[in-house]
């Protein structure tokens, strides 16, 4: 990370609860991912981003735009 640049910020939103794959409710990130975060780089931290709006999206938790349905 280079230092001009701010640290992404943790999805957290406090609602911690690990579900039956060990996502979490809240972020959906996974518990190795909410372990890891503090270590990771800005690259990293996005990628985790990427997977937890994935994760959501296929739980059913928000929807993409063109994903309604028809």
């Amino acid at each position: 990370m280079s230092s001009s640049e701010r640290p992404v910020a943790s999805p957290c939103v406090h609602i911690c609860a690990l579900d039956e794959a060990d996502i979490c409710t809240g972020c959906q990130r996974s518990a190795a991912e909410i372990t890891r975060w503090g270590r990771m780089d800005n690259s990293e931290r996005r990628e985790v981003l990427k997977l937890c709006h994935e994760r959501a999206v296929a739980a059913g938790l928000i929807f993409s735009v063109g994903s309604a349905a028809r």
